[in-house]
C-alpha cells in the first residue's frame, strides 16, 4: 500500500499531546526497504487513530518503548527507543488478521488494519487465451490500450492485425509513435479531455462562479486559465513543475486545441507583480476561491499541499510538526490538544500565503493579488496578534521565506514526482499502485524526476511499458 506521509507519533500525558517528529525517519531507518519508505514515510495513522489515541499497532509498541522511563520522552530518547520497540513487536499480530506485523511492514499493508493484509495469489493463472499472452506483458494488449487511453478509440481489426505482424522491436516503436500521436488528440488535450479530468480535483471548478467563457451567475474568476496552465505543463517537452512555479500564463486556442504562453490571463484579476507568482497556486481562481475572506489562508495551503503534493492534512498526511507551533495568531483555538497535532504543520504551511488577497469587498484591484501588509490593512480587527503572523513558513520541515520558495521546494520534491505519477497511474491503470506494482511504480516516478527531468510525455513512455499497464 503506497501512502505519502510523515509520521507524527504522539504521547498523551496529563492531557497534553507531545508530538514526536522523528518517528517517520526512525521507522524508515529501521525498515528502509518497506514500501511505505520509498520516497515517503508513514503517516501518524500508521500508529494512531488520531494523536494521541493509538491504534492496535501503536498500542503494541508502547510496552516496549523505553519501559520505566519518565514521560514524556524527549525527541532524542524517543528516537533511540523506537527501533527496539518496533523489533520487539515484529512477531505480534496487532490487528488479528493472521499476518505478523513484520510481514505487513515488508509487504506494504497496514499492521493495524484487519482489512489490509497481503494476498497470496499463487502466481498468475494464465489459462488459455487466443489473443493475448495472459499474465505477461503483451505488446498487442498494450497497443489496444494506448489507442483507447490516449486517443479514445479502439484500433480496427485491420490495424490490430497489422500491428501483430510486426516484429517485437517494430511493435515497441509503433507503441511510442501512437502515444505521441494520441497525446496530440482532442481526447487527450482538449477542453474536458483526459488532462482536464486530471486537473478537476486540483482546480475544483464551480460553474456558478466562473468568469469569461461559459460564465456563471456570479462571475468571480476564470478557472479555464488554471486548466490551460496545467495542460501546458503536462504536454510535449514541458516541465511539469511549472504548474506550481510558472511566472507566465497560458492561452488556449480551439479547433484544434493548442496551448501557448502569454503575459496576461483571461481573468481581469491576477497577481500583477511577477516576482510573487507561483503557477496555479497564485492563480486568480485559487486566491478567490480558496482564500476568499480568510486572514490566514489555511484552506489555500492545504488545497495546494493536497492537489500538487499528494498530502491530505485532514487525513493526517504529510505532518511535520514545527517546534513552538501552532501559535494561533488569529485566535481560532488551534493550540487545543485535538487540533495542535495537525496545525503544527498546517499553520507554518499557511504563513507564506499571508499577503495573498482573496476577495476584497472594497477594492476590486485588491482581489486575487499580492498585497504587502494585507493583514494590517484588511484584518487587523480579527485578533490582537493577527498582524504578527510571519510570511516565512515551513514545508516538509524546511523553512521558506515566501510562497514562491514554498512552491519551488514543493515542486522539486519526491512528493511532487510521486503525486504526479500516481495521477497518471490511476488514470491509465485504473487504481493506485498496489504492493505488487510497487517496484515498477517507484522506478517510474524516480525516472520521471531524474532521467526525464519532470517531463510527463517522457514518463508516459515508461508507464506504458510497465507490466501493470501491459499485462492482460
Amino acid at each position: 500500500m503506497l501512502r505519502r506521509f510523515i509520521l507524527g507519533a504522539a504521547l498523551f500525558v496529563s492531557g497534553e499531546v507531545f508530538a514526536k517528529p522523528p518517528a517517520g525517519g526512525v521507522f524508515c531507518t529501521t525498515y528502509p526497504s518497506a514500501p511505505v519508505c520509498t520516497g515517503q514515510q508513514p503517516s501518524c495513522t500508521y500508529c494512531h487513530v488520531a494523536p494521541p489515541q493509538r491504534n492496535a499497532f501503536g498500542a503494541g509498541l508502547e510496552p516496549h518503548l523505553a519501559p520505566g522511563a519518565p514521560r514524556p520522552l524527549s525527541d532524542n530518547d524517543f528516537a533511540y527507543a523506537l527501533p527496539t520497540a518496533l523489533r520487539a513487536a515484529e512477531s505480534a499480530d496487532a490487528d488479528g488478521d493472521g499476518v505478523p506485523n513484520l510481514v505487513e511492514i515488508q509487504r506494504g499493508t497496514l499492521p493495524a488494519d484487519a482489512n489490509s493484509f497481503p494476498v497470496e495469489t499463487g502466481g498468475c493463472a494464465a489459462g488459455t487465451n487466443p489473443q493475448y499472452d495472459v499474465c505477461r506483458y503483451d505488446t498487442r494488449f498494450a497497443y489496444r490500450r494506448v489507442r483507447l487511453d490516449f486517443c479514445g478509440q479502439s484500433p480496427t481489426y485491420a490495424q490490430l492485425e497489422e500491428f501483430a505482424a510486426l516484429n517485437a522491436e517494430a511493435q515497441r516503436v509503433r507503441l511510442d509513435a501512437e502515444l505521441d500521436r494520441c497525446t496530440q488528440s482532442e481526447f487527450w488535450r482538449g477542453k474536458n479531455g483526459q488532462l482536464w479530468k486530471l486537473a478537476h480535483p486540483k482546480i475544483r471548478p464551480v460553474g456558478s462562479l466562473k468568469e469569461g467563457e461559459d460564465e456563471g451567475a456570479i462571475p468571480l474568476a476564470d478557472y479555464y486559465d488554471d486548466y490551460a496552465l496545467y495542460a501546458y505543463s503536462q504536454l510535449d517537452d514541458h516541465d511539469a513543475r511549472e504548474v506550481m512555479t510558472a511566472k507566465y500564463f497560458v492561452r488556449r486556442e480551439s479547433n484544434p486545441t493548442r496551448y501557448s504562453m502569454t503575459t496576461k490571463p483571461n481573468s481581469m484579476l491576477y497577481v500583477q507583480d511577477e516576482q510573487h507568482r507561483a503557477g496555479n497556486i497564485t492563480s486568480s481562481w485559487s486566491l478567490v476561491y480558496f482564500v476568499m475572506f480568510t486572514a490566514i489562508p489555511r484552506n489555500a495551503a492545504s488545497q495546494a499541499y493536497r492537489a500538487y503534493l499528494g498530502y491530505d492534512i485532514a487525513r493526517q498526511e504529510g505532518l511535520y510538526g514545527i517546534p513552538n507551533e501552532p501559535r494561533d495568531y488569529d485566535a481560532k483555538g488551534v493550540t487545543e490538544p485535538a487540533c495542535a497535532a495537525c496545525h503544527a504543520t498546517l499553520d507554518p504551511l499557511s504563513y507564506p500565503f499571508r499577503n495573498y488577497q482573496g476577495i476584497s469587498l472594497t477594492d476590486q484591484q485588491s482581489s486575487a493579488n499580492y498585497i504587502p501588509n494585507r493583514l494590517e490593512t484588511y484584518f487587523s480587527d480579527v485578533a490582537p496578534t493577527i498582524t504578527q503572523t510571519p510570511e516565512a513558513g515551513y514545508i516538509f520541515g524546511q523553512k521558506v521565506n515566501n510562497l514562491v520558495e514554498w512552491a519551488r521546494v514543493g515542486a522539486n520534491s519526491d512528493a511532487f514526482a510521486i503525486a504526479t505519477v500516481t495521477d497518471y497511474w490511476k488514470l491509465l491503470i485504473g487504481h493506485p499502485p498496489t504492493p505488487e506494482e510497487h517496484a515498477e511504480f517507484v522506478t517510474t516516478w524516480k525516472r520521471f524526476k531524474g532521467t526525464h527531468q519532470y517531463r510527463v510525455q517522457r514518463m508516459l513512455h515508461d508507464l506504458i511499458r510497465t507490466e501493470a499497464y501491459g499485462a492482460p
